[in-house]
């Protein structure tokens, strides 16, 4: 086994998700080699300099990460908007990328991303949290082994109360909380189901900001319909992921930290007919499984499981679902 270190630098001090992201490469030692952090914005870099993920952190310019000797992956954090393009460069420079979701508002854009990938030969890594997520792993067993039978219906909802900061910052983008929050649970339906025949939307747009806060999307499928829920006025931030086949059914919830129930009309995998909790193995950090996954990619251990055809069917899945054009 490639025991050597991977050297890795992250981009971007703004996304949500940023922080947890950097903490995350930098705690994994035996893994990553962090070579820095890049903020272009000297605001933002002051503003979250003091966060203990970032405590000690070498802050660097893009153009030095990228001309780093050995480097062979990049983190990308920017803002929304910000996301596809800086990934581009990196794949541009050679180098394999995590990038953060939603995968920008373009979906022609997009798919310009993963040609380039692909004729590179890299991998991009999407920041879907709940694809190494050990409730999400007992249901994708549950669907690849055939316990629940042919699928007929998927059922998710994931809600947040959104602070004014949050809906000040979604706003530019009209798919709303669908396009920030919900994407997590599409890519997942789209793991479990593949590509939809259609999409229909309910959106409530509930305060004089316009945000789109309380949504609906129904997906059409050959033989299931799937129905992903997001709420930004959810006080109790309710998550939850059921799937449900002529044979069985997996219900997750909550999904952080995950609890799952198994239902089955007979015995499948070691498992008794009816209603029973799975035990699940103890979950390591929020982003740990993704970054130690994408280690063994880039060191040639596995191939990448969520490859660029399925990223552009979610990402087209999660535009349509969030009522935003498709170009």
């Amino acid at each position: 086994m490639n025991t050597k270190k991977i050297r890795i630098g992250q981009i971007g001090a703004k996304h949500a998700h940023a922080s947890g992201k950097f903490g995350t490469i930098r705690k994994l030692t035996d893994l990553y080699d962090v070579v820095g952090i890049v903020e272009p914005d000297e605001d933002q870099k002051n503003r979250v300099a003091h966060q203990p993920a970032y405590q000690g952190a070498t802050w660097i310019a893009e153009e030095q990460l990228l001309n780093t000797p050995g480097l062979q992956a990049v983190v990308v954090e920017t803002e929304v908007d910000d996301l596809v393009p800086t990934a581009l460069r990196c794949i541009q420079a050679g180098f394999h990328i995590h990038l953060d979701k939603p995968a920008g508002p373009s979906m022609s854009a997009c798919r310009g991303l993963h040609a380039a990938a692909d004729k590179a030969g890299l991998t991009i890594q999407m920041g879907y949290m709940f694809r190494y997520n050990p409730g999400f792993e007992c249901l994708f067993r549950a669907v690849e082994s055939g316990w629940l039978g042919p699928i007929t219906e998927l059922n998710a909802i994931i809600g947040k109360y959104a602070t004014e900061e949050l809906r000040r910052d979604n706003g530019k983008f009209s798919g709303g909380g669908m396009f920030e929050l919900g994407c997590h649970i599409i890519d997942q339906m789209i793991t479990v189901l593949g590509a939809p025949t259609g999409v229909e939307t309910f959106t409530c747009r509930s305060r004089p900001d316009g945000l789109a806060d309380n949504q609906l999307a129904v997906f059409r499928y050959p033989t299931a319909a799937a129905t992903i829920r997001c709420n930004y006025l959810d006080p109790h931030d309710r998550r939850k992921f059921e799937v449900i086949g002529e044979n069985g059914a997996v219900i997750i919830d909550p999904l952080e930290l995950p609890r799952v129930q198994l239902s089955l009309v007979k015995p499948a995998g070691g498992f008794q007919k009816g209603y029973q909790a799975v035990e699940l193995p103890k979950a390591g950090g929020r982003y740990d499984g993704e970054f130690i996954d994408l280690a063994r990619v880039v060191r040639g251990e596995k191939p990448f499981r969520w490859n660029s055809a399925h990223d552009l069917i979610a990402h087209e899945a999660i535009l349509r679902a969030s009522d935003m054009a498709v170009d």
